[in-house]
Formats: C-alpha cells, sequence, structure tokens
C-alpha cells in the first residue's frame, strides 16, 4: 500500500482485516505512525458496528508492516496499491519506480479519482499490468471498488483483481473502457452541477436539497440503481419523465462562480470551520459519525 493518507490507510486496513500481510508506505515514520492509530481507532469503529468481529480488529494491525522505504513494501507484493497525492507527475514517477522494484508479475493499481490507467503507466513497460482500483471514502465501509482498464491492461489482471475483491467481501464493478471520472464520479459530479445549480438560482436553499436527497431518492438509491429503479417504473413513464425535465437539468461546464467565491474565501468545508454549512469539531464528528453508522447498517441490511 503506497500512500498511508485518508484513503491509503482504510485500504490497507482492508486487506489486513482480509487476512493478507500488507507493507504500508509513506514519506515519514511519522505519517506511517498516525496511519496506523487511524487504523487501529477505524478498526474499533467497525467491530462496535459490527462489520468485523473483535478478534478480526485486534489482529489486523499485526499483518501491517509499515516503513518509509518504498523499495522494501513492494518487494514482494503480488498486488501494489498507490494512494498517493492526486497529482500526475508524481503518479507517473511512483510507477515507474514499483515497476522497477516489484516482481514482473506485481499488478499496480492506483486509487485515482482522476487520472486513467493510460496516463499513470506512461513511464511503465509493463502495461498489461496497469490499472485503476478507484476506491470511495471512507473505503473501509463503502464495499464497491471500480476496476478501471487501460487499453493495454491485460484480461488477467482485471479477473486477479475481481477475484480478490470478491473474496474480500469488496462489490467489485468492472470500468471496460477508461473515462475521466469512471462511473462514479460521473454520477456524482452531475448529481453535484444540478445541486448547485438549484441553489445558484434559489430555487431551494442548501439545506432543502440535502433534505430532498437524504430522505427521498437517496435512500431508495441505497437499494436499487437507477436502471433497476428505472426498469420498476417502467420505462414508458420514466422515458416522459425524463424527455420532460432534461431541456431543464443544468448543462454548465463551469463551476458557479458563488462555489468559486466560497472557496476563495477559505470555506473549505469541514477541514475550515464552514463550507455550506458552519462546522465545529463537535459537529463534524457527529456528522462523520452519523454517515459511519448509516453506511454500516445500509451495508447489514442491503449487502446482497
Amino acid at each position: 500500500m503506497v500512500g498511508a493518507g485518508l484513503m491509503g490507510h482504510g485500504i490497507g486496513l482492508e486487506f489486513a482485516a482480509a487476512g493478507f500481510e500488507v507493507g504500508l508506505t509513506d514519506t515519514s515514520a511519522e505519517v506511517l505512525s498516525s496511519a496506523m492509530d487511524r487504523i487501529r481507532s477505524d478498526l474499533r469503529v467497525m467491530a462496535d458496528l459490527g462489520l468485523v468481529d473483535s478478534a478480526t480488529a485486534a489482529a489486523a494491525p499485526e499483518r501491517i508492516q509499515t516503513t518509509p522505504d518504498l523499495a522494501a513494501a513492494v518487494a514482494d507484493a503480488d498486488v501494489i496499491v498507490e494512494a498517493a497525492a492526486e497529482d500526475l507527475v508524481v503518479k507517473q514517477g511512483l510507477f515507474a519506480e514499483m515497476e522497477r522494484l516489484a516482481g514482473p508479475a506485481a499488478i499496480l493499481a492506483s486509487n485515482s479519482s482522476t487520472f486513467m490507467p493510460s496516463q499513470v503507466a506512461a513511464n511503465v513497460e509493463r502495461r498489461g499490468r496497469v490499472l485503476v482500483a478507484h476506491y470511495f471514502n471512507p473505503p473501509h465501509l463503502l464495499p464497491v471498488v471500480e476496476i478501471v482498464r487501460g487499453p493495454e491492461t491485460e484480461d488477467e489482471a482485471v479477473a486477479t483483481m475481481y477475484e480478490l475483491y470478491t473474496r474480500m467481501g469488496k462489490r467489485p464493478a468492472i470500468v471496460q473502457k477508461e473515462a475521466p471520472g469512471f462511473v462514479g464520479n460521473r454520477l456524482q459530479i452531475a448529481l453535484f452541477r444540478e445541486a448547485l445549480a438549484l441553489v445558484e438560482q434559489g430555487v431551494a436553499s442548501v439545506e432543502d436539497v440535502d433534505t430532498v436527497v437524504r430522505f427521498g431518492f437517496g435512500r431508495r438509491l441505497a437499494a436499487g440503481g437507477p436502471f433497476e429503479i428505472a426498469d420498476a417504473a417502467g420505462a414508458d413513464l420514466w422515458a416522459i419523465v425524463s424527455g420532460n425535465l432534461m431541456p431543464h437539468i443544468a448543462s454548465n461546464t463551469e463551476i458557479p462562480a458563488f462555489y468559486r467565491a466560497m472557496i476563495e474565501r477559505g470555506e473549505a468545508g469541514m477541514k475550515a470551520g464552514k463550507g455550506f454549512y458552519p462546522w465545529t469539531p463537535e459537529s463534524a464528528a457527529e456528522v462523520r459519525d452519523r454517515i459511519a453508522r448509516s453506511l454500516a447498517a445500509t451495508s447489514q441490511l442491503l449487502d446482497r
């Protein structure tokens, strides 16, 4: 596991909880120490939520070996997952170095949510072993992983990762053709674009948009995907509704000015104490806990 930050520590946690030996590497011992603290804390929360048993929560950290030495971490690895900074130059350099240091059969996967396999593999010779394994945050609570194949990715590498994630209890989805944003982020940003437009146009407040999603169709989407829901409603009806609304849906290709202004004022969300909402450390922790518990409850009810 290359990168021990927000995503990396959670991805490493899951592999360890599934019984695999994990080499976790980052730039400094301090970062790695902090990551292990978060891993232990997250495992305790997962045990409290009933997502892992207490024995797994206790044993998993023992399967993780930390080192700031990339060579030591990847030398014997069968699968290497990169979760470094979302910087293409950094990732391209890392992938070239990982290929040099790892065995020839190792699969090199990036958790990038932005860059496609062909981009991160630009400096790699064995491009058939490169793919994107895109998790959603928090990676240890959301089961889906998008396996994104590049134009040169081998079928065997995709099949191996699909089988691996299935064995771990994840829900892998194969993205057969690389495209910016893959599947999940394209859908998320389409919704976010319309949410911003509704607020900008004064149609509804931030709070009321969140209410409609949380307590309306958002709950339904946890039980059925958009195509299942369309089939349940009836293609004829859904086509009429879609045809009536599509001309009015936001299609702008730029971030709205009011949102840019928020960011320029430093209103970057929970980490800054203000975003669309004001945040205190207590209110931020409360929402994070609510989300974690909701995700756990949803998994237990609907993960089938």
